[in-house]
């Protein structure tokens, strides 16, 4: 295919790509939210002029061959635009060929068990519990993670001894039968990282993640070594050497590639590559309703190293004011813990013609 157009609907939380090939066909995708209108300044001035008028039937070649052409610009810009272009061929692919992505990827359309993924660090522990209480018994979750720590805390809590008061809140409140995770966001160093993971061990807590900052990837394989549990990261890691060394050397036990931060399916398909060969599981960061989310129900739908879960995000506009209102037929119902992936083509979504006209619009056209 070429492509012949290349246009984005932006504003600075989320943008939309949409791009058309020679034959008039379009498809829909997404650069990473969070600073969206530089991530599609980036796809225009540089992904665009490599990608335009370039006949490809190789996906790996051509996103290769836009970091190779930017190799000045390595890093999490890039590969965030690289997505937008990405995406938006798998939805052109599978409207073409009248599928879903997840049928393009091998699998099948079906239903996903999800995890009630809260973001906050400011809810206090009986807060949190009550708001997973509520979504247990009215959406029929059954495994849930929080926040312990400090964002990037080095040991200091987000308010003193929050940490173990909202662990055992939580596990109390909830009672077994439920699975916990918990997510520290580069709060700990190692040795404050094993002291709370024997605290999660004797919560039954299944699953740590990111407990040491995620560039530090010999602190996680520390605290992987001294516990049990599952210690988890990997969502900002862009760069696959990273990847590669961070498989290679076993700093986690389960990977967690963010779609729309790695730069799209394809790369992403490459890090689940790795971690297949090397046995572990793959349960992908997708942390806010825009289309990160439906991007992995339909990869986790096909690889065969899955984990158990797919992240779903509960905040509201409370915490996500920019989530509203983006999709014409929402993708997101919760049925008994599960979503359930659609049979339309491609990604199945469309987005809300309200919000488009409201977007900041840009294009780049085969010259």
């Amino acid at each position: 295919m070429k492509i012949k157009r290349i246009e984005t609907f932006c504003n600075r939380f989320v943008g939309f790509v949409r791009i058309t090939d020679e034959t008039g066909k379009q498809g829909w995708g997404q650069v990473s939210s969070y600073q969206s209108d530089i991530s599609a300044e980036v796809l225009h001035r540089q992904v665009a002029p490599w990608s335009l008028g370039v006949e490809f039937d190789d996906l790996d070649d051509l996103l290769d061959t836009i970091a190779e052409r930017e190799h000045k610009f390595p890093g999490s810009y890039l590969c965030r635009a690289m997505g937008g272009i990405d995406t938006a061929i798998w939805d052109l692919r599978g409207k073409a060929e009248g599928k879903p992505v997840v049928e393009l990827l091998g699998g099948k359309i079906g239903k996903l068990r999800a995890y009630a993924s809260s973001m906050k660090r400011d809810v206090t522990p009986a807060e949190e519990l009550l708001r997973f209480q509520r979504l247990r018994d009215e959406k029929g979750f059954d495994a849930f993670k929080f926040r312990i720590g400090a964002e990037c805390g080095r040991d200091v809590d987000e308010w003193p001894g929050r940490t173990e008061e909202i662990v055992r809140t939580i596990r109390e409140g909830l009672g077994g039968g439920v699975a916990l995770l918990v997510d520290a966001n580069s709060g700990f160093s190692p040795k404050r990282a094993i002291e709370v993971g024997a605290l999660l061990l004797d919560n039954d807590v299944s699953h740590f993640e990111e407990p040491c900052p995620y560039w530090e990837l010999e602190q996680t394989q520390q605290v992987r070594e001294a516990l049990s549990i599952d210690v988890t990261g990997g969502e900002q890691d862009c760069d696959l050497a990273t990847w590669r060394r961070m498989i290679a050397m076993r700093a986690v036990d389960i990977v967690q590639p963010d779609i729309c931060y790695l730069g799209g399916i394809a790369r992403t398909l490459r890090v689940v590559r790795m971690a297949e060969a090397a046995g572990l599981p793959v349960t992908p960061h997708c942390a806010n309703l825009s289309l990160v989310t439906l991007f992995t129900m339909h990869l986790l739908g096909a690889i065969p190293n899955g984990g158990k879960y797919l992240e779903f995000s509960i905040e509201g506009a409370d915490y996500y004011p920019w989530q509203d209102d983006l999709f014409r037929n929402s993708p997101y119902e919760i049925d008994d813990g599960h979503v359930t992936l659609s049979s339309e083509p491609g990604w199945g979504v469309e987005i809300a013609p309200s919000w488009l006209e409201k977007s900041a619009y840009q294009v780049s056209d085969q010259v």
